[in-house]
């Protein structure tokens, strides 16, 4: 049964899309099956894999509010080896739309629970707000994953983040939980980003992800080329970073089905 990760935080400019679209083609390179779901009508995961969000027929849109059959809706092998339910502009109709059903909030879970095993990985890009689009990602997600910049207001971001998502285990999905913290866009000559981190460590100790994501220029830039950045350029840090998180997670996988198994 594959994993369903939802890359959320309420801040924007964090790197959700980049930690979405770069993770998504690591684990894909270790010979994973992955799904990058774009869930944010901004469409910029849909850019970054490769895919023009102009001229694509089906969306999230129709995965969530026509219960069109999903192979009608993935595009195979992107850009990134990974397959996507892409995103534009159309997704936010599907906010509006979504008001008009009954229990919304678990709509995408119940598109996903057929295909759920095809994959090993499946991770949600959510908008950086609370809205419909969000809940129905955290309702469909086994945990999520929260890109942070360790700055002051990030804290204050998390400790609301932590809250959401305890509140939305309490209504309608208690097996959610944090898959872990990821520290991005790194500077470790920064004092604030070194203070910052301690106090993560800290207060989540082994949620925090050893890796970190450094301030790198070929991250920034590999979107514009429609490639993640370990197809833009494979020997950049921000490449390296991610292939690096994504052994991490495999390891704390192995390690979690080892526990359970005892």
């Amino acid at each position: 049964m594959g994993k369903v990760i939802a890359v959320a935080n309420q801040k924007g400019g964090v790197g959700k899309t980049t930690t979405c679209v770069n993770l998504a083609a690591s684990l894909a390179a270790t010979k994973r099956k992955v799904l990058l779901i774009d869930l944010d009508p901004q469409g910029n995961a849909t850019m970054g894999s490769g895919v023009d969000k102009y001229e694509v027929e089906n969306t999230a849109y129709e995965l969530l509010v026509e219960d069109k059959p999903f192979d009608e809706l993935v595009i195979k092998n992107t850009a990134g080896k990974y397959d996507l339910i892409a995103s534009n502009g159309d997704v936010t109709a599907a906010e509006i739309k979504l008001m008009e059903f009954f229990a919304r909030e678990v709509r995408l879970r119940h598109a996903l629970a057929p295909i759920k095993d095809q994959y090993d990985y499946i991770f949600i890009d959510c908008p950086p707000s609370l809205n419909m689009l969000t809940v129905n990602a955290m309702s469909a997600a086994d945990s999520v994953l929260v890109p942070m910049q360790c700055e002051y207001y990030a804290l204050e971001g998390l400790t609301a983040l932590i809250d959401t998502i305890t509140k939305l285990a309490a209504m309608v999905n208690p097996g959610l939980c944090i898959e872990g913290i990821l520290r991005t866009m790194y500077d470790p000559r920064n004092r604030l980003s070194n203070d910052v981190s301690d106090q993560l460590k800290q207060h989540f100790g082994d949620k925090v992800y050893r890796t970190v994501i450094p301030r790198n220029v070929r991250l920034a830039e590999a979107p514009s080329f429609g490639s993640p950045a370990m197809y833009y350029d494979k020997s950049s840090a921000g490449a390296k970073a991610y292939l690096a998180l994504a052994g991490e997670m495999i390891r704390r996988s192995e390690q979690q089905t080892q526990a359970k198994q005892a």
